[in-house]
């Protein structure tokens, strides 16, 4: 009986150590909280057979809460946009896992298909729909070309990229910013009362970024086998479903591009 309680012991302790590994995973909220589950959920799943890691899917309401939460480290694992790594690498101090393969992130500007603008200059004057304020390519780059056209704007800030799409698509503004991986995950029924309009200049696209409390022999599980997902047929169907096409190994200093803009948005919330 000693034997057998031991046992139940150790089991016991075996699962309180296995079940407070479980590693919370962020993904930069551009779309609502129910499709990046039903998106990111199975490769998570994935990743979890693949190492014997318990990850799980985490995101935030909207883009500022994100940036709340990275600032204060509660992500074990997050997927954020270039400028989110550029600052939140520095404070607490997420490190580079991936980047997508083959890739540069750019912002567009959607109008309703129906529109007779033709180009950009057309938006002067106007109220246009954005993300969030530091939403990298579909906010902080477009508005930036906007304003070298010498376009003046009243930004609105919805939420998430799904709501540009759909308050574009309902005409309640003339355009608005987004990214062309969500466009195209958008529903046919919106997408297709949209076109681009304008195309920004492509930078390193959104990071995997792990936070330096994590053991670095898992972070390498992880970045491995994200990098192998291509590889195989099942893994292939995951990444197709997040419209990319791999991941690849990445550094600190892939995202200098995005340091030499010098942006500052977000500057006060670090210090």
């Amino acid at each position: 009986m000693k034997k057998l309680m031991f046992v139940c012991f150790l089991l016991t302790c075996s699962f309180m150590v296995n079940a407070g590994q479980t590693l919370s995973f962020g993904i930069v909220p551009q779309q609502s909280a129910s499709k990046l589950a039903r998106l990111w959920s199975p490769i998570f799943d994935h990743i979890n057979q693949e190492t014997g890691l318990s990850i799980r899917f985490a995101t935030a309401p909207d883009i500022p809460t994100f940036e709340k939460r990275l600032a204060a480290g509660e992500y074990d694992l997050a997927y954020m946009n270039p400028y989110h790594y550029v600052v939140f690498s520095k404070t607490p101090g997420y490190q580079a896992l991936n980047k997508a393969r083959d890739k540069r992130i750019k912002g567009i500007i959607v109008v309703r298909k129906d529109s007779k603008i033709s180009n950009m200059k057309e938006l002067n004057n106007s109220t246009l729909a954005f993300p969030a304020p530091a939403a990298f390519a579909a906010s902080i780059l477009t508005r930036s070309d906007l304003t070298q056209s010498h376009v003046e704007f009243t930004p609105k800030y919805v939420s998430s990229h799904d709501s540009v799409y759909r308050i574009v698509a309902k005409g309640i503004y003339p355009a608005g910013g987004g990214v062309l991986r969500t466009f195209k995950n958008m529903t046919s029924d919106i997408r297709d009362q949209l076109r681009v309009l304008w195309t920004t200049k492509g930078y390193t696209p959104h990071a995997i970024a792990v936070h330096p409390r994590i053991k670095q022999s898992d972070a390498q599980k992880i970045q491995q086998v994200l990098v192998d997902m291509e590889k195989q047929i099942a893994g292939r169907k995951l990444l197709d479903s997040i419209k990319i096409k791999g991941f690849v190994t990445a550094s600190d200093h892939d995202w200098d591009d995005v340091r030499d803009l010098n942006i500052q948005l977000l500057s006060n919330r670090q210090d």
